[in-house]
């Protein structure tokens, strides 16, 4: 071989390290997709909205906030995963979406094979309320009152297969104590039925259930976090209260499809611990019940799997399938 063949294949080389690099210097050259898998004006919506507008101003060009909702979440996610990995294209996961992984028989998309995590960017809190009535002013006594009546407390949650029915069906196990499941079309008519005593519990989203704790309504007995909740702290966690092991929240991440490059997910990475450090996006998340919560990609994929594991156990043992 030539001296002029092994110097051009030489800088053949030296560019094809470099393009990641390059790519991610001019990233981003127009608009970038924000895929919400939810219909304009639900929360998933609400927070990819907060999200993109300040990613925005970090990344100095437009991120558009693209809703596909059907299918609980699959159809987003799908249409996402299928995306050019150029990182034009962005996913706002959520529990549901670990959840699908082990209620659905069969999904057009993998959760971990097709995407690559970015960052988690906010995590919130679960409440348990029970309804003035019941005579449990404590987890410790809802359990008592659970074990001494078998199948006769039921608890409401925003329908068959989501956070807020998998939450109970987990305090049952638990607990090692059986809980009817009364399933609503939202949290919203669950959250009534609640204060009108149609049903006994709820594991609800704290946000949504702190007026009605407020009026004395209904009667919060613990939140479902690793931690106690800002908005709440007179509350025990679970784990406090005497539940082991027991955590339960809400969060959203942003995910890109697999083969996006790394330099890339480094980037937005790094772009999305600025957005969520931004002094006003606290106050703006308040309102949806959840806190700005980032991390390594690395450690938000491993999160992921353990959403994962979490759920798909206690979907196998209570023998519940997709409707």
């Amino acid at each position: 071989m030539d001296n002029a063949k092994r110097l051009k294949i030489a800088c053949c080389a030296v560019f094809a390290a470099a393009a990641p690099a390059v790519l991610a210097q001019a990233f981003p050259a127009k608009p970038v997709r924000l895929i919400a898998a939810s219909s304009p004006g639900s929360g998933v919506d609400i927070v990819a909205r907060i999200v993109a507008q300040k990613l925005g101003e970090q990344l100095n060009q437009q991120v558009v906030v693209d809703n596909r909702a059907g299918a609980g979440g699959n159809l987003g996610a799908e249409l996402a995963a299928k995306a050019p990995p150029d990182g034009y294209t962005l996913f706002m996961g959520t529990p549901a979406h670990a959840i699908n992984t082990g209620l659905y028989r069969k999904l057009n998309y993998d959760l971990v094979r097709d995407f690559a995590p970015v960052s988690q960017v906010t995590s919130g809190q679960y409440v348990v309320v029970v309804h003035p009535s019941l005579p449990a002013k404590s987890i410790k006594e809802l359990i008592a009152l659970a074990r001494a009546k078998p199948g006769a407390l039921n608890y409401g949650s925003a329908g068959s297969g989501n956070a807020t029915h998998l939450a109970g069906e987990l305090f049952a196990s638990a607990t090692n104590t059986k809980l009817v499941h009364v399933p609503y079309k939202g949290s919203g008519p669950a959250l009534v039925d609640l204060v009108g005593g149609q049903v006994q519990l709820m594991f609800s989203n704290l946000t949504a259930a702190l007026p009605q704790i407020k009026t004395s309504r209904i009667r919060a007995l613990a939140v479902t976090g690793q931690t106690r909740a800002a908005a709440a702290p007179e509350l025990p966690t679970l784990i406090e209260a005497g539940v082991p092991g027991y955590v339960v929240t809400s969060w959203y991440g942003v995910l890109a499809p697999a083969a996006t490059p790394r330099d890339l997910i480094a980037r937005l990475n790094s772009d999305l611990a600025r957005t969520m450090s931004a002094p006003d996006i606290r106050d703006r998340l308040a309102g949806e019940g959840a806190e700005p919560s980032t991390g390594t990609p690395e450690q938000f994929a491993a999160f992921i799997r353990a959403e994962i594991t979490q759920w798909t156990k206690v979907i196998k043992n209570a023998g519940i399938v997709a409707e």
